[in-house]
């Protein structure tokens, strides 16, 4: 059944609405109000739409801090990015709910018969058969999908003359970061906005510290071919059914042009056309709607004569929970809860990689999947996302960034950590 863009950016922003005021930017005084991205992600049933994870958030953590995350620090709090993360916390929220007890499904979670399995697909959990997973965005995800946007917003929109003549030889410049060997490179940000299709790293800013984490358009565009889940999700929850139907954007953040080369089966996807893998992974473009509803802290937000816009420096993380006692909102500073001293596992969030690799290992224990107990059972993380269970994952992953989002360089220096003790002294 289709659905507004409208209807799903209403139920995102009513459930933002209803957070704590210490989740929601501020408004500084002398003239300065913060803005931040929103994003939120929203399960459509026969006759209902329910929100089930919202994130704000616009930064990541620069790439010489990666070895003290022992994943306990997240590496991306883009809004997009986090909120996918949160929509995996409140996944296996329910799969421990039904774990625990001993219900055959939830309203959004069920378990697998026995004549579902295979040796590739084994997960015991999947999506409730007929929900449609919606996803709303206040800002144009940056990268690829946004750069029509960005050329139109420079006062000389100009391409950048191009090193040497060549994409391929743009690694010989300082515009790309010294970590990075492909041919062909990922981009920072919005440099040489005129080079399209491009994989492109954050931030934005050319003055902030480099990171080898990928735009949220790119990481959007994989999540089309690996589902919406983590390595440690999906050794529980089968990803044949978690996959985005839908982004919505606000009218004025959305490029047809850009959206469709960025994400579409004629666009820079056009290779992964009906292209199916093992283990249940599949090639699932979504659809772009639009919305003309708008964010009240949106970079779009209406302003006194004399204020000025700063970014926030504050993401915050909802999921949704039947039970009306648990806490369902974090608020994150720097990759960590707020007030917690860095670097410290007690400032983990829920929906760090320690936090969701280790409520995966609590499930895997609760239920009769030794396959999957024995993967997330091994030492180090790095060992856990490439033990035979995420062999189908990983060839998917392989295929896109080789054939299609070329550039694509692994962001590694926090994989070594133990799910339940940190290898490194934290100090």
């Amino acid at each position: 059944m289709s659905i507004s863009g409208d209807k799903i950016a209403q139920v995102v922003l009513d459930r933002f609405n209803d957070l704590p005021a210490k989740a929601k930017p501020l408004n500084r005084g002398s003239g300065l109000r913060e803005w931040v991205p929103l994003s939120g992600i929203v399960a459509q049933g026969n006759h209902s739409l329910t929100c089930l994870a919202i994130a704000t958030g616009m930064k990541c953590l620069p790439h010489n801090k990666l070895g003290q995350a022992q994943g306990i620090v997240l590496h991306d709090w883009h809004a997009e990015v986090l909120a996918i993360r949160s929509l995996n916390r409140f996944l296996l929220n329910e799969c421990y709910a039904l774990a625990t007890d001993k219900k055959p499904s939830s309203e959004f979670i069920r378990f697998r018969t026995a004549e579902e399995k295979t040796g590739s697909h084994f997960q015991p959990f999947a999506l409730q058969d007929g929900i449609d997973l919606h996803m709303y965005c206040s800002e144009a995800p940056c990268g690829d999908a946004s750069m029509e946007l960005t050329m139109a917003a420079q006062e000389d929109s100009t391409p950048w003359e191009i090193p040497q003549g060549s994409f391929d030889n743009i690694t010989s410049t300082n515009i790309v970061n010294e970590l990075t060997t492909s041919s062909e490179p990922a981009l920072q940000g919005r440099s040489y906005f005129s080079l399209l299709g491009a994989v492109r790293r954050k931030p934005s800013r050319l003055d902030a510290p480099p990171t080898l984490s990928k735009s949220c358009s790119d990481k959007l565009a994989l999540k089309q071919c690996t589902s919406l889940l983590s390595s440690s999700t999906s050794l529980l929850i089968s990803p044949s059914s978690i996959y985005l139907s839908s982004i919505t954007l606000p009218s004025s953040q959305h490029s047809s042009t850009a959206c469709t080369r960025a994400f579409s089966a004629s666009g820079r996807m056009s290779a992964l056309k009906d292209r199916k893998w093992g283990g249940g992974y599949s090639f699932q473009p979504f659809e772009l709607k639009t919305t003309d509803l708008d964010f009240m802290y949106s970079r779009r937000q209406a302003l006194q004569e004399g204020e000025k816009l700063v970014s926030s420096n504050i993401a915050a993380s909802w999921v949704h929970s039947h039970a009306k006692a648990a806490s369902q909102t974090e608020v994150l500073i720097g990759g960590m809860l707020q007030g917690r001293k860095k670097f410290d596992i007690l400032g983990s969030s829920r929906t760090s990689r320690r936090s969701i690799w280790k409520l995966a290992l609590d499930i895997s224990a609760l239920v009769a999947v030794p396959s999957a107990h024995w993967c997330l059972r091994r030492s180090t993380y790095n060992e856990m996302k490439n033990s035979d269970c995420l062999k189908e994952r990983r060839e998917v992953k392989g295929e896109v960034k080789e054939n299609v989002l070329k550039g694509w360089a692994r962001n590694t220096g926090d994989d070594d950590f133990a799910v339940d003790t940190a290898i490194v002294k934290i100090p």
